[in-house]
């Protein structure tokens, strides 16, 4: 192995990998000389009082790590594609030498903007990450008024939750069905798993919408499960 990818705060689930688990990686990366590619899109998206703690801070990982981030995510802009990659200086070069060859332009006009958003306070960020716990609860506690276990996200805005109290048995067929039959999007989570099994049926819903929205989406499902 010459290449660890990391994922935290994780998308689907919303896990924040915890002190002793970083700590883990950090080690073995270091045992087997291996560099760290690690997505921390959803940095500022963490709830419940946790930090997250980026990698590369660990002692002796600066050097062989990578940290992904995003303003689509922070900033709830993913139309525009703006991210970035920060590491050592060479690697860094490698990345950009394949980047060149992938896409000729990243919305050159946001990036600016995307500069500037960066340079805002902490409290604007602890703002934003606030508002997106308030509305984890208000889809999580609709969710499971209506039958579904949900698990309760630590980071991010998704929501996984069981659909099998929905009539769902392969999540799959069930989301592609979803949106005609009851005019609600999901992901089946089965679509990011190398073993789709043990997510038969679960799904992952967005919460980073309005709350009549959220509301809205609830009733919908809750009349799948009625009917």
């Amino acid at each position: 192995t010459r290449l660890v990818l990391l994922n935290t705060p994780h998308n689907p689930t919303g896990r924040v990998l915890d002190a002793d688990e970083l700590a883990a990686v950090a080690r073995l990366a270091q045992q087997h000389d291996a560099v760290v590619v690690s997505d921390e899109v959803y940095e500022h998206l963490v709830f419940d009082g946790r930090t997250h703690t980026p990698v590369a801070t660990l002692p002796g990982m600066a050097e062989r790590t990578l940290t992904i981030g995003s303003a689509g995510k922070t900033f709830s802009v993913t139309g525009w594609k703006i991210g970035w990659v920060t590491g050592p200086a060479h690697l860094v070069d490698a990345v950009t030498t394949v980047k060149q060859f992938l896409t000729f332009v990243g919305g050159a006009p946001f990036q600016p903007a995307v500069a500037a958003a960066l340079d805002a306070p902490d409290v604007d960020f602890a703002s934003r990450a606030a508002d997106l716990g308030r509305r984890r609860t208000v889809l999580a506690e609709g969710l499971q008024s209506v039958g579904l276990e949900v698990i309760t996200p630590e980071a991010g805005y998704f929501v996984v939750a069981d659909a099998a109290p929905l009539g769902c048995t392969d999540s799959l067929a069930w989301c592609r069905e979803l949106p005609h039959r009851a005019g609600v999007v999901a992901i089946p989570v089965q679509v990011f798993c190398s073993d789709p099994e043990p997510a038969r049926t679960l799904v992952r819903f967005a919460f980073c919408k309005r709350d009549d929205v959220l509301a809205e989406a609830v009733q919908r499902l809750g009349a799948l499960r009625r009917g």
